[in-house]
């Protein structure tokens, strides 16, 4: 069974780049707002989720805040996007939860490794 992740972005261009480099080894489930991720949420469980930080409706701040209070998704793993490389923005996503932070646009190379980091946590490497 493939692994699933959610992907929330208010961009249909990122939330298409996102299901086409993943969606050959995972289940991508993207929703175009944070408010439909967590509607999605109460009959959903994900192995992970991938956020953008700035989107309309609620912010991925707010979204991860949100995210973190409720029991059963307190230990998935999320990796936060954002077109900003500041490292406040980055402090304040590993503050509220995150996992990792990736800048867009992103490598494909770098999300596939930070995919697999959170998903298959230091078992993941082929050789040491």
């Amino acid at each position: 069974m493939k692994k699933k992740i959610l992907v929330i972005d208010d961009e249909l261009t990122m939330t298409t780049l996102l299901e086409f480099f993943l969606g050959n080894n995972y289940e991508v489930v993207s929703v175009y707002s944070a408010k439909e991720a967590l509607n999605w949420l109460d009959t959903n469980l994900p192995d992970l989720v991938i956020s953008d930080i700035q989107m309309e409706d609620m912010d991925g701040f707010e979204f991860l805040k949100q995210f973190r209070l409720r029991g059963y998704t307190k230990h998935t793993p999320v990796v936060m996007l954002s077109g900003k490389a500041e490292s406040k923005e980055r402090v304040k996503c590993y503050q509220l939860g995150a996992q990792d932070y990736l800048t867009k646009p992103f490598n494909p190379e770098e999300l596939d490794e930070v995919v697999k980091k959170n998903l298959y946590p230091i078992h993941y490497a082929s050789a040491w």
